[in-house]
């Protein structure tokens, strides 16, 4: 099992940022209230660098940055569902970091290479993962710069078909994640028009397919500055 994500592929990554010019990757990581962004920040650094809520109240209010090593650095954000006025602090906080440009060469780019929203493996919430989609990603940032991974893989049959003692699905839920994976990549392109990657599914929580997860945005790396979208 991979631990050391900090190192992991790191000479890849590097030899990507070399050729898009550009240093750190920042990576936009948002998603409902409650599907475990937090959580999958504390299991990139093994070690508790985002609080996780554990009660209604979300825990990330504001917009924090974590940086992974000196090649990746995560940008922690609010989620949506908290309410609609809450719902509308927290997007215009979303667009404004999709606007945060620096200038270069008398040229101007975004700040944010590429966002991962993140769903919960109950898929209880999608009429907001819609919204968040449709009013706030797809019309600010570039399609091919969108990454949907799934998390929460261990209750996403209500906690059956979960192998506690090695921490992983057994065939019957894997056989189900894998169908929920391609339903929502197909169901993400009715609503939005956008065909994403194959989502990952994965557990933070059990520390499960993290390695895919980060594997899914080191091959998706872009390879050039983020321009505004026009």
């Amino acid at each position: 099992m991979v631990t050391a994500y900090n190192t992991y592929r790191v000479n890849e990554i590097n030899k990507k940022l070399q050729i898009a010019k550009f240093r750190p990757l920042d990576i936009m990581v948002t998603g409902v209230t409650g599907a475990g962004k937090s959580t999958t920040l504390n299991t990139f650094f093994q070690k508790t660098v985002a609080k996780v809520g554990t009660g209604v109240e979300p825990e990330t209010m504001g917009l924090d940055t974590y940086s992974l090593n000196n090649s990746i650095r995560f940008w922690d954000t609010p989620g949506l569902g908290d309410g609609v006025q809450q719902d509308k602090v927290h997007t215009k906080k979303l667009i404004e970091l999709l606007y945060k440009t620096y200038s270069l060469d008398n040229n101007t780019y975004g700040f944010i290479d590429i966002a991962l929203i993140i769903i919960e493996g109950s898929n209880r919430d999608m009429g907001t993962t819609y919204q968040l989609l449709n009013d706030v990603i797809v019309p600010n940032i570039q399609k091919d710069r969108i990454l949907v991974a799934i998390n929460q893989a261990d209750i996403a049959m209500k906690g059956r078909h979960w192998l506690p003692d090695v921490n992983k699905p057994d065939e019957k839920l894997k056989s189900f994640l894998e169908r929920q994976s391609l339903s929502i990549q197909k169901r993400v392109f009715e609503t939005t028009g956008v065909n994403i990657i194959k989502p990952v599914y994965y557990s933070a929580e059990y520390n499960f397919n993290i390695h895919k997860l980060l594997n899914m945005i080191i091959d998706n790396m872009p390879l050039q500055r983020r321009k505004l979208m026009k």
